[in-house]
């Protein structure tokens, strides 16, 4: 099972102290959590990708790129590519780039975002959300996996015997999860391709995590790509540490209370009750973590959001190295010992899909 972190990359003063750190010191803050997060042992490090203030990878290849120089075995992602306002035309081009400078140690999540004022900002209409998020991720699968492309569709000027720069490493398109929210249409498109789907959980009750899994679960069964249970599932999740529940509640809960995400809102109780937030201790992360799996089945990522909210990059790397020294090990432990022997434990990589030419990840429609 692949473990990580994610960051949105807020620029967001500390709000115990005042100070706010420079968009250049947030952005070489983000690098170094990408490098202590291979330094301890995690798998993943992603990305998220926003336009506006206060939030500052609005490129989110070129600080993959620049990781990808800096480390040997850490696989590099997204949260998320907007599929909606970027083309996708650009989107095939920047990542097949990157897996090339990587060494296929690349996937991606396709999300709409959650910015609405994004869409004009690009030229594009928030009313066309889910049709825009449809067509052109149709478009991307054929550039990445047909020599030449012509093509017309709704949202863009036609392609006429367009070939796409670079073509995937080893004609290997990137492997692809599609992250939302709360839109059952996109846990059905997920499922369609035979996709990976990643529920971003961490604003969200149990239940409705569960309901979205299953209907992506039930879907990839349907269009037949295995049983429901070997579905490829990732999850979010938001964690604080200390020794005591008590000192993590203490320390965490200005930061909470004046996030610029969701501070403001319910208190950092109601909040921890109703949606995956853990403050406290290794074990109660750990035993919180681990219900995941009782919601949605045996699932195959596990993100954290860490470094949020005006933390010091002190602290940050810090709980990065209690994550990968006492709580993943311990999660990989258990994890394992419940998961079948019939269901993934890890998402499909570059070599794994290099391998297996016949998996539905290199057609474009796979049908029904």
């Amino acid at each position: 099972m692949q473990f990580g972190v994610f960051s949105i990359g807020d620029v967001t003063p500390d709000p115990t102290t005042g100070t706010t750190p420079s968009e250049a010191e947030r952005i070489q803050n983000m690098t170094q959590i990408a490098l202590k997060a291979e330094e301890v042992g995690l798998d993943v490090f992603a990305t998220g990708e926003h336009h506006n203030p206060p939030f500052v990878p609005s490129s989110p290849t070129t600080l993959l790129a620049y990781i990808a120089a800096q480390t040997e075995r850490l696989q590099l992602s997204t949260a998320t590519t907007l599929i909606t306002t970027n083309d996708p035309v650009k989107i095939a081009e920047d990542y097949a780039f990157l897996q090339h400078l990587s060494s296929g140690r690349v996937d991606l999540m396709l999300g709409r975002g959650n910015t609405g004022p994004v869409y004009p900002w690009f030229g594009k209409d928030i009313r066309q959300g889910i049709p825009l998020a449809v067509e052109n991720y149709h478009l991307l699968r054929r550039l990445w996996r047909e020599k030449v492309v012509n093509w017309s569709g709704k949202f863009r000027t036609p392609l006429q015997g367009y070939t796409s720069t670079p073509a995937p490493l080893d004609d290997v398109p990137p492997f692809v999860w599609h992250g939302s929210i709360r839109s059952p249409q996109i846990a059905e498109q997920a499922a369609y391709y035979g996709d990976g789907f990643f529920n971003n959980n961490i604003f969200w009750n149990k239940e409705h995590t569960a309901q979205m899994v299953e209907l992506y679960r039930r879907r990839f069964e349907k269009y037949g790509h295995g049983r429901a249970d070997q579905a490829i599932v990732g999850l979010g999740g938001h964690v604080f540490i200390a020794d005591t529940e008590q000192e993590a509640k203490d320390f965490y809960r200005p930061y909470f209370d004046n996030a610029p995400v969701y501070g403001h809102g319910p208190s950092l109780e109601e909040f921890t009750a109703q949606t995956p937030l853990t403050v406290g201790t290794v074990e109660q992360v750990i035993e919180r973590t681990l219900q995941f799996a009782d919601w949605v089945g045996d699932y195959q990522r596990q993100l954290f959001l860490i470094d949020h909210a005006g933390l010091p990059q002190d602290v940050v790397l810090n709980q990065i190295e209690i994550l990968g020294t006492q709580v993943v090990p311990e999660l990989r432990r258990r994890f394992a010992e419940r998961r079948p022997d019939h269901v993934p434990s890890d998402p499909p990589t570059h070599a794994s899909l290099r391998d297996n030419r016949q998996s539905p990840h290199f057609s474009i429609d796979p049908g029904e």
